[in-house]
């Protein structure tokens, strides 16, 4: 059973800070081949921002924290994604008032709450070529998971698999959002960076909740 709490999250938020600062040259060569190559300098100087704030966040509800995030994202990252990102985290903030730890359910109201609300936001669907497709088949796979009885490491495993083979799809999709849809070939054949860095989100919290939080 997962219990996943707030001092774990800041970790978690941690790891995945690293690892998109690890990923520098591949995110922004990504970005580069269909959009203003700017992705991983504002996503990393978002990730930066939460990091330097982290330190007086320990002592948080839930709900704090998950406003907290929220705001720093909006307010520290440029382009749609500070909103993207901070309007998921309003989102699910809203199912933390009362939250202790995440357990199993509450993690797939999250990720379905993410869905949800960067859909909404960007105006955006599955197949549009965004972060979306990577996010959303992770929340559904993990929900199927979950209704069949799956233990929480498999529940996590499958988690991780939808988002890979998620942003894996979006190779082959035409975008319909941002530059990459200008393109005249709308940008078939190459990732979309959004959905790569939240694949890698998805699969750090994954690793992380395996090996910290599992009872």
């Amino acid at each position: 059973m997962i219990r996943f709490g707030v001092k774990d999250y800041i970790r978690y938020l941690k790891k995945s800070a690293e690892e998109i600062g690890q990923n520098k040259d591949y995110i922004t060569g990504l970005d580069s081949a269909t959009g203003d190559g700017d992705h991983w300098l504002n996503l990393n100087i978002g990730f930066e921002k939460l990091i330097a704030e982290t330190g007086s966040w320990n002592e948080l509800t839930y709900y704090e924290l998950f406003q907290k995030i929220a705001m720093t994202m909006m307010s520290a990252m440029g382009g749609s994604s500070g909103v993207l990102y901070g309007s998921a985290y309003l989102r699910s903030a809203n199912l933390l008032k009362d939250a202790e730890y995440i357990d199993d359910m509450l993690l797939g109201k999250i990720l379905h709450s993410w869905a949800e609300a960067i859909s909404e936001r960007g105006g955006a669907e599955p197949g549009h070529k965004t972060m979306l497709d990577t996010i959303y088949p992770a929340a559904v796979a993990y929900q199927k998971a979950q209704n069949e009885g799956k233990k929480s490491e498999q529940c996590l495993a499958i988690m991780s698999d939808a988002a890979r083979q998620g942003a894996e799809a979006t190779k082959q999709m035409e975008a319909v959002k941002g530059r990459a849809s200008y393109q005249t070939n709308k940008a078939v054949g190459f990732l979309d960076p959004g959905a790569v860095t939240m694949m890698m989100q998805l699969v750090c919290m994954a690793e992380y909740i395996n090996e910290n939080c599992l009872n």
